[in-house]
């Protein structure tokens, strides 16, 4: 018989850790299953739909086993319908979090499944693997038990390495958590389980020797065991191989201060964090049954910050239960202020299963019937405040998660009296003036905060054309110089001279007035002479190093 695993994921360099985790599973506690019965088709959602038909039709698999998640939820539902039209004779089984909720009602809405696995897959799937095999098919509905975590198998191994290029590994050294987020599914079982940690060790040690890219953890609350959160970092930290990057998701308010200086320890790069604090009104922390500490938070956040060398990705979630705009917009404004490297907003989404599902109706929230079933306005929020945050978060993302306008975001946050209103006024006006904020070429960016800035203040037109200029050669050494840019013929012979006394021709050389590269702006007399270095880019943000080399000497000072 043959089984196929499919896999569809929402980004090239993702990668589905699940189906072969069930794939690893089977084979290593039934040995009677030849390797080549259980095959694993892995695509994305941006994949031509008929391509990914076609692919799984050309194996001819018996048994179509889909992997559904909330970003390929619709995509798999009419994949299973297109199969069974094309292979009359498939059996089709859906398993996964986006299924495991409901699987009565899926099941009679989409009559071309034959079964569900409800919950951890390892146990449920091999019993259904064991049962076609012995001429014994299963239908309906599979519930799946805990597993023990010593029996994961680790799904990794050099030979298939080449498979994973350019694309994250995900690793899982825990299941559960111990909150009640009531957003989060994760919160169905409070019961964490940790793997032994002489497996995680000889794990990691695979990691490191293969020198990987990246390794991104998969547990929930990655710092909800302490000795299990600080054996994994002392590990990292003796053992690093120059490359590796670790990516944790952990509860900020619960670092303590032996993890924090381990952190403060590892490579410029070693190491990322994702928090989440999703508001700072407590009182809509307490409605939605979060605990967190947002002061030990916030002073967690800039113990780690002052050391320079860890990638702090902080977490906002939009449409909450009694969270007005006026409320979110503290929100976003108190953890801006933690001057996060990343700061992610995102929108409530109401999830099967989920405690926040329940209580819907209760709190007037009105979402998308198909997944991602994503707040379209609340009994607090309207739908046009929504759509004014959605705008946000796009400016957001260009303007502060790319790290290429940090110049000239700090210089314009000097004009506004809150973050909120300084990326709020920016939606609004690319808005009105319909631009599209995701042009041909990245100098569209550059020209469109430059208006927006000339329009906040136009008698800083030098602050402004010297902080986007450097912001524009700190991503890269432009062949062409941009509009904004001050001209460079007045002090080109003295830029010569640079180069002439041994500065790499692939380093730019500008002049600056202000210091624009500084926390604190100031005037400077005489000009700066700045040299962007591309080959010491900062491995937490990609920019280049930059340093003063020299000012503008007395007989060309002509600014």
């Amino acid at each position: 018989m043959k089984f196929l695993f499919v896999a569809i994921n929402s980004k090239y360099i993702h990668s589905n850790p699940a189906v072969r985790i069930l794939r690893e599973y089977a084979l290593a506690h039934d040995p009677s299953i030849p390797e080549e019965e259980l095959c694993i088709l892995e695509s994305t959602i941006n994949n031509p739909f008929e391509e990914i038909l076609s692919n799984v039709c050309e194996q001819e698999p018996d048994v179509v086993l889909l992997s559904c998640y909330i970003w390929n939820w619709n995509v798999m539902r009419h994949l299973a319908q297109e199969i069974s039209e094309r292979l009359p004779d498939a059996v089709i089984w859906a398993g996964g979090p986006e299924v495991s909720f409901e699987s009565e009602k899926i099941l009679r809405e989409n009559s071309w499944l034959s079964g569900i696995m409800q919950g951890e897959g390892e146990e449920s799937c091999l019993k259904l693997i064991q049962s076609f095999r012995a001429g014994n098919p299963l239908y309906g509905i599979l519930a799946g038990g805990e597993v023990q975590m010593a029996e994961l198998p680790f799904i990794y191994s050099e030979d298939a390495l080449e498979s994973f290029q350019n694309k994250i590994l995900y690793y899982e050294s825990s299941r559960g958590c111990p909150f009640s987020c009531s957003y989060c599914l994760s919160s169905v079982s409070r019961r964490v389980r940790i793997r032994p940690w002489e497996k995680v060790e000889k794990e990691l040690d695979f990691f490191y020797r293969a020198k990987v890219k990246q390794v991104k953890f998969v547990d929930r609350t990655f710092n909800c065991d302490h000795e299990h959160c600080q054996r994994i970092l002392r590990w990292i930290l003796g053992h690093d191989n120059g490359v590796t990057n670790y990516h944790f998701e952990i509860a900020g308010d619960l670092l303590n201060e032996e993890e924090i200086a381990l952190l403060a320890q590892m490579r410029p790069g070693q190491v990322q964090l994702e928090i989440g604090v999703q508001t700072t009104n407590p009182d809509v922390v307490k409605e939605i049954r979060r605990t967190m500490d947002l002061a030990r938070l916030s002073a967690n956040v800039e113990k780690i910050r002052q050391k320079g060398n860890v990638h702090q990705h902080l977490d906002l979630i939009a449409g909450l239960p009694l969270e007005v705009l006026s409320s979110f917009r503290k929100s976003f404004d108190d953890v801006y202020a933690m001057k996060p490297d990343q700061l992610q907003l995102g929108f409530l989404k109401v999830l099967k299963g989920s405690y926040m599902a329940e209580k819907a109706a209760d709190y007037g929230i009105i979402y998308m019937d198909e997944a991602p079933y994503e707040v379209i306005s609340t009994r607090w929020i309207s739908a046009d405040e929504i759509k004014l945050l959605k705008r946000v978060e796009d400016v957001l993302e260009v303007f502060f998660n790319t790290h290429q306008f940090e110049a000239s975001i700090k210089a314009l946050e000097n004009c506004f009296d809150s973050a909120f209103d300084m990326y709020g006024q920016l939606a609004d006006y690319i808005q009105m003036m319909n631009y599209d904020l995701h042009g041909p070429t990245r100098l569209d960016r550059y020209q469109i905060l430059f208006q927006f800035a000339m329009q906040t203040d136009p008698e800083k037109e030098d602050l402004w054309k010297e902080a986007l200029t450097l912001d524009y050669y700190r991503r890269e050494k432009a062949k062409k110089r941009p509009p904004f840019a001050n001209d460079r013929k007045p002090y080109e012979k003295q830029v010569r001279l640079f180069y002439e006394e041994g500065l790499p021709k692939r380093d730019h050389v500008d002049l600056f007035t202000y210091s624009v590269w500084e926390e604190e702006t100031r005037r400077l007399d005489p000009p700066a002479f700045l040299d962007f270095d591309y080959d010491h880019l900062s491995p937490l943000d990609h920019n280049a190093g930059i340093r003063v080399i020299g000012y503008l000497q007395e007989e060309n000072h002509l600014l």
